[in-house]
């Protein structure tokens, strides 16, 4: 276990990442799901020492954080991992394959919604899950409403939650250091949540803040959404069904190679290791100075089994060097 920072939570260096539980029927879905199948998963998780669950409310628009409580429901004081839930993206429910709205006007509205399908009475870890726009997501940027809730009033709201007891640390996603330097003057940031892997460093800023000032960091992707897996390849892409969005992404088709070459070189690390090119990979973003731990999402129980060896495994500096020689020029955002 390591701390997350100063916030008093002690965490195992990968946690479960429900995204791809959310079942079919929504903007960003990862095709249909077994619902059992997602429950097992977070069992078996749970089993092999993952002690924190990653969701949100706008997974599924709800249905990831119904199945994680339905998931925790059934397990023991002692067994129960935490739980780290982010808000902030508002969608309609008429029309899911509408793009969400990123603002914060009806967060505490939306804890208790999270609170209730998660079946807890404190959210271990929320955090805001994209800075406030008032405008529809758009991962490159977009532009910015007059309606927008700046961020010095939307973190006030955030500490203003902890102090009454309704969450146990605060954190944010997805947000610059800029952003970030303007939450603190507030109230502390226990956490923050960027994407960071070998095929996308574009965070190192982020992280660097939060090592400078006590904040615990917890990377989202590091395996790009499957693609550092070594599972991936032209024709697997081909065979993704329709309603899985990464069929359709950039990453996954016209820069694909680059994964491919990132894969290439964990290859022989993985063999010499007696492990995977995926615990490799999430490794990898665990070896950065400053990250506490990774967001690892899986859909089946042997999906676990293939990266969990990142807990433990200690990249060498000949192992380290070999990926970096691999790496793209720049920070290359993957999943953008």
């Amino acid at each position: 276990m390591i701390a997350l920072g100063t916030s008093g939570l002690q965490i195992s260096r990968t946690g479960f990442g429900s995204w791809g539980i959310a079942g079919a029927g929504w903007r960003w879905s990862w095709g249909s799901q077994d619902d059992d199948d997602s429950v097992a998963a977070i069992r078996h998780a749970v089993r092999r020492g993952v002690n924190w669950i990653d969701t949100a409310a706008v997974y599924g628009y709800g249905h990831a954080e119904d199945i994680v409580g339905k998931a925790i429901a059934g397990l023991t004081v002692d067994e129960r991992p935490l739980v780290f839930t982010k808000g902030g993206l508002v969608w309609d429910p008429d029309a899911p394959d509408a793009t969400p709205r990123r603002t914060m006007k009806h967060i505490r509205r939306e804890v208790e919604e999270s609170l209730r399908r998660l079946g807890v009475e404190v959210i271990d870890l929320y955090q805001v899950h994209w800075p406030d726009t008032g405008e529809p997501l758009d991962w490159n940027g977009g532009g910015r409403s007059a309606n927008a809730v700046p961020v010095e009033e939307y973190w006030q709201v955030m500490a203003d939650l902890k102090a009454e007891g309704k969450v146990r640390a605060i954190g944010l996603s997805n947000h610059s250091t800029a952003e970030l330097e303007m939450a603190e003057r507030v109230a502390h940031v226990d956490a923050i949540q960027p994407p960071f892997s070998a095929l996308n460093r574009s965070a190192t800023r982020e992280i660097d803040w939060a090592r400078q000032h006590g904040t615990g960091v917890i990377v989202y992707s590091p395996m790009e959404s499957g693609l550092l897996t070594g599972a991936f390849s032209p024709g697997r892409v081909a065979a993704l069904p329709d309603d899985d969005w990464r069929k359709h992404h950039p990453a996954f088709t016209t820069r694909l190679g680059d994964a491919l070459t990132i894969v290439d070189a964990l290859r022989p690390i993985a063999a010499r290791h007696g492990t995977t090119v995926a615990a490799v990979a999430v490794a990898w973003a665990l070896a950065w100075p400053g990250v506490t731990g990774a967001i690892v999402g899986a859909r089946r129980g042997e999906q676990i089994d293939g990266w969990i060896d990142a807990n433990r495994l200690e990249l060498t500096a000949h192992d380290l060097g070999v990926i970096a020689a691999a790496l793209p020029g720049d920070d290359l955002r993957a999943i953008s």
